[in-house]
């Protein structure tokens, strides 16, 4: 018996020892074993786009998540705080958008001209890995499921990626502002912000909802794709879904009314509160419910 064939035999006892041990093994386990049995482990560096099996890229959220977890906090808020400045300098297309189709007189136009230039910031705020508030409400809720984590290290990432996302967007919106008179769209700040504010609160809700769902959805595409076009493919159609529907994203929805409210006097304090607290609310429910738990649920379910 040659050196490789009583190294397989033993990687194939101890196998199927742990299989007698662990009755929750699942199907995909055990056919990672077997490939390790079957062929040679080398590293490679992947160029190729195959889909990945849901049950690795879960495993692979659950990972991302216990790293996002074990951060420390002044990390977290920090790229929090560069996340929200990012999103913020994004207004700045969809405002100027919504000013240059504003003279074709077509809502369908200058709808989708805003929602063309939308997923900018979004993609450079994903592409860069700081951390967005949204894409990270269903991250952490994996762990938490695979029970690594407890409620309270995702209420910490939740709240500090919230207010350095706020923050940041505050920041950006304050810039904004004081260079107003080089930049000159004004009008578009103050159009996109009326939309926004214009609904009930339940209403709002929903529709954060919705976004909040499409949010973790492109999160979750991004962790199935391998390659960087396909993630910025990825992002780029569940934004561009957001905002050709006109939906409420809590962060970047922050930065176009904070910018509106400094230059438009009829624009409330109360106003801006509902919109976030609704916004936060539904982005919370759609990213928790939509995507994570029903993604676990699935998953896990086909698995055992």
């Amino acid at each position: 018996m040659t050196n490789k064939d009583y190294k397989k035999k033993v990687m194939l006892s101890e196998w199927e020892q742990a299989s007698v041990d662990n009755s929750n093994i699942t199907e995909r386990s055990r056919e990672r074993k077997k490939e390790e049995l079957e062929y040679t482990s080398v590293i490679i560096k992947r160029t190729d786009e195959v889909t990945k099996h849901p049950e690795d890229v879960l495993e692979f959220a659950i990972r991302v998540g216990r790293e996002q977890v074990a951060r420390t906090t002044f990390s977290l808020f920090l790229s929090a705080l560069s996340g929200g400045l990012i999103i913020g300098l994004g207004v700045i297309a969809v405002a100027f958008a919504s000013v240059s189709s504003d003279g074709l007189n077509n809502d369908f136009l200058q709808r989708l001209s805003m929602a063309i230039v939308y997923p900018l910031g979004f993609i450079i705020v994903i592409m860069g890995s700081t951390q967005l508030f949204t894409e990270h409400t269903a991250l952490v809720i994996y762990p938490f499921l695979d029970k690594k984590c407890s409620i309270l290290d995702v209420n910490k990432v939740w709240g500090v990626v919230l207010s350095g996302n706020l923050l940041g967007a505050l920041l950006c919106s304050i810039l904004l502002f004081y260079a107003e008179p080089v930049i000159g769209i004004k009008e578009g700040y103050i159009s996109i912000a009326q939309h926004l504010v214009s609904f009930t609160w339940l209403q709002t809700c929903i529709s954060g909802v919705l976004a909040g769902w499409l949010m973790s959805l492109g999160g979750w595409l991004v962790l199935s794709s391998s390659s960087s076009s396909s993630h910025i493919v990825c992002i780029y159609i569940v934004t561009f879904l957001i905002g050709i529907g006109g939906l409420h994203h809590s962060i970047a929805g922050s930065a176009e009314v904070f910018i509106a409210f400094f230059m438009d006097p009829g624009l409330k304090v109360l106003e801006v509160f509902n919109f976030l607290t609704a916004a936060i609310i539904g982005n919370l429910i759609g990213g928790i419910f939509f995507v994570a738990i029903l993604n676990y649920a699935y998953i896990k379910k086909v698995a055992d």
